[in-house]
């Protein structure tokens, strides 16, 4: 997989579950989901689902998916996996396919990670603008999910609450550099990587707090590859 983000989450293992496999929890604390919804289920079949993201007031970018679960494996861990793809012509994300593991750790809580990866369309100009911009504000906007999520279950900071804190800090850092701008020119480049460097407040959601690179040998669950094997 291209893409992998993981987190270690001080929750209950089905607390989590639920928050990830609920469609109105899960579209509360993922940037990348504005809208999810499952369709009727076929008994034996995997779950259908439909996905969309509010890019402008006006503009949502829709597309569909299927997704199978193991809430019960020998080892004490979970795996959720799913296929995806867009058909909207703005939308540069094609299709692709990923999971979502939970791993009971050792000293408590649960390591929730995933690994996806997709192929975009437009051609080469849509090879580079995935390469350049896109896949990296994917891997941002995971991680930050994430860790959004992980603020969610261990402090009961809800992710409405969580954004206007968001919000509020890119705020107050965006007028420090401002106010530094005007008033001490000189020190304006200072304030800026302060601005850039300074973690996040506790209460604010942040990237950087996960892991964005996959251990060794790290493999994808088999049921991904029985998935992919599913007709559309």
């Amino acid at each position: 997989m291209s893409l992998y983000v993981e987190a270690h989450i001080a929750a209950d293992l089905d607390e989590l579950w639920a928050r990830t496999q609920e469609p109105s929890q899960h579209q509360r604390w993922d940037l990348r989901f504005t809208e999810i919804d499952y369709l009727p289920q076929v008994a034996g079949e995997p779950q259908h689902f439909r996905y969309g993201t509010r890019v402008l007031p006006f503009l949502t970018i829709a597309g569909t998916g299927i997704s199978a679960g193991e809430k019960r494996r020998p080892d004490g861990t979970r795996t959720s996996a799913l296929r995806f793809a867009s058909p909207h012509p703005l939308s540069l994300l094609q299709e692709g396919s990923g999971y979502w593991r939970y791993v009971p750790a050792p000293d408590g809580g649960v390591r929730f990670l995933t690994g996806y990866d997709y192929r975009p369309r437009w051609g080469r100009f849509g090879a580079c603008a995935d390469r350049v911009l896109f896949r990296p504000l994917m891997g941002w906007a995971t991680a930050w999910s994430f860790d959004r999520l992980r603020l969610w279950l261990e402090r009961g900071i809800t992710p409405e609450r969580q954004l206007l804190h968001a919000l509020g800090e890119v705020a107050f850092r965006a007028g420090c550099v401002l106010a530094a701008v005007l008033a001490a020119p000189v020190v304006a480049l200072a304030v800026l990587a302060l601005a850039f460097l300074v973690p996040p407040l506790p209460v604010t959601p942040a990237a950087r707090r996960c892991l964005r690179t996959p251990p060794p040998r790290t493999r994808a669950p088999r049921i991904l590859t029985t998935l992919q094997e599913q007709p559309s």
